[in-house]
């Protein structure tokens, strides 16, 4: 069987690899000059593999559609990825957070791994080549279209199965521009809302980002909540990032994938509804709290206020806890009331940010939204409108949060969708 698989990223990779192991002639079509761009850039360019948690619990982190992946999560394990790098001479090593990455910290030696194996397959790998349309023939009679070929650089390559892996518009500049929403919407398919995910925030205090721009926090928890609902709508303890706009890092990543499927998101931001809440110090509870600060204030008692939270935090959060604080800076430590220091804890447990919007969609590690997944066989990524036609990766409605999750996913339909049917 002849197999085209469009797009070179680690979906597509994948999938080429499979649908070779099961002794197809397969072409890898490819628009830039080089294959796994956006592999390359994962994990800082150390490339966060996958996850070492159960298969069930990709699920569980997997907020867009994490049921649809449960046949291709069987069929393509985390173990799965780890032994196919071991067998061609890369080992791994698990990271905080259950992140598996290579021994060398460097994504190129995952992809020399992709490209090793599609030479020995004998895969047919064509670069700067761009897929304008896939042709299909319709059965009137049966009212079914199947796959007969691909337009590509003005010409036609003939071929049974068409395997799409284009990716999402998240990070254009490695290729992911969205061409595949067209060419799968060109042929009947369903194209859900596309929106930024695991994306930076922007936030409206301009103050926090000239104060703390630069700033990352260790152990921290955040909340993202609901002001008008009183609702929390996301939860999570790690790091986090202050920037010249907002917020970012692994915890606020994650929280955007979350808060991009919130309903009327666009109307909550817009009416400063959307709080993010800092547990400074989520280790010690306010009692605790109080007392680390009470040993403080005896050491400093002689000192400014603002000259006595130097052991408590970062030189670059005093200046804004004291602001948030309302307490005078100039005030000597031994006058601090009580009162003033249960407001000061209340600050240090729940620092309270306005979320304003999301970064651009350029900017996201991924895209929400794609083909949609309810025309696609969840056990073989095939397309029930188009005979012959398979999806994988990104391009397909389902996005996870960060921690190699998303590259797990490539794998797993990339794998799938590759399997002779």
């Amino acid at each position: 069987m002849k197999v085209v698989v469009i797009g070179g990223g680690p979906a597509g990779m994948m999938a080429a690899i499979s649908a070779a192991e099961n002794g197809n002639k397969v072409t890898l079509i490819e628009k830039m000059q080089s294959l796994g761009r956006k592999l390359l850039i994962t994990g800082k360019g150390r490339c966060n593999i996958t996850s070492s948690l159960e298969m069930d619990d990709f699920i569980k982190n997997t907020p867009g559609n994490g049921m649809f992946l449960y046949s291709c999560y069987r069929n393509y394990t985390n173990q799965d990825i780890i032994q196919f790098l071991k067998q061609q001479g890369l080992e791994v090593k698990e990271e905080r957070g259950n992140r598996v990455f290579p021994v060398t910290d460097k994504s190129q030696d995952v992809l020399k791994c992709f490209t090793k194996k599609l030479k020995e397959l004998n895969v047919k790998i064509e670069y700067n080549s761009k897929v304008e349309k896939i042709i299909v023939e319709e059965n009137e009679k049966e009212t079914t279209k199947k796959v007969i070929g691909i337009n590509v650089n003005g010409r036609f390559i003939e071929t049974d199965k068409v395997i799409l892996a284009t990716g999402g518009k998240s990070y254009p500049l490695t290729g992911s521009t969205g061409d595949g929403y067209k060419i799968a919407k060109d042929l009947g398919h369903t194209i859900t809302n596309i929106k930024p995910s695991l994306v930076p925030l922007e936030i409206y205090d301009k103050n926090i980002c000239d104060k703390l721009q630069g700033l990352s926090l260790r152990n921290v928890e955040i909340e993202l909540i609901d002001k008008e609902k009183n609702k929390v709508i996301y939860k999570d303890f790690g790091e986090m990032l202050f920037t010249h706009f907002g917020v970012s890092g692994p915890t606020i990543l994650s929280s955007s994938a979350h808060l991009v499927r919130y309903k009327n998101i666009e109307e909550k931001l817009k009416n400063h509804s959307i709080v993010l809440k800092i547990d400074l110090k989520p280790a010690l509870s306010e009692e605790k709290l109080n007392d680390r600060i009470l040993r403080d204030f005896n050491e400093f008692k002689n000192k400014q206020f603002k000259n006595s939270l130097e052991k408590l935090l970062p030189q670059k959060l005093i200046n804004i806890v004291i602001e948030k604080s309302k307490i005078n800076p100039e005030k000597k430590v031994n006058e601090v009331t009580k009162q003033e220091r249960i407001e000061l804890i209340k600050i240090l447990k729940g620092l309270n940010i306005e979320i304003k919007k999301f970064r651009p969609i350029d900017e996201a590690i991924v895209t929400s939204g794609g083909v949609s997944i309810k025309e696609i066989n969840p056990k073989t990524m095939e397309s029930k409108i188009v005979n012959g036609l398979y999806f994988a990766g990104e391009i397909i409605d389902v996005d996870s949060y960060t921690g190699g999750f998303n590259l797990q996913i490539a794998y797993s339909t990339g794998y799938t969708a590759g399997l002779l049917m």
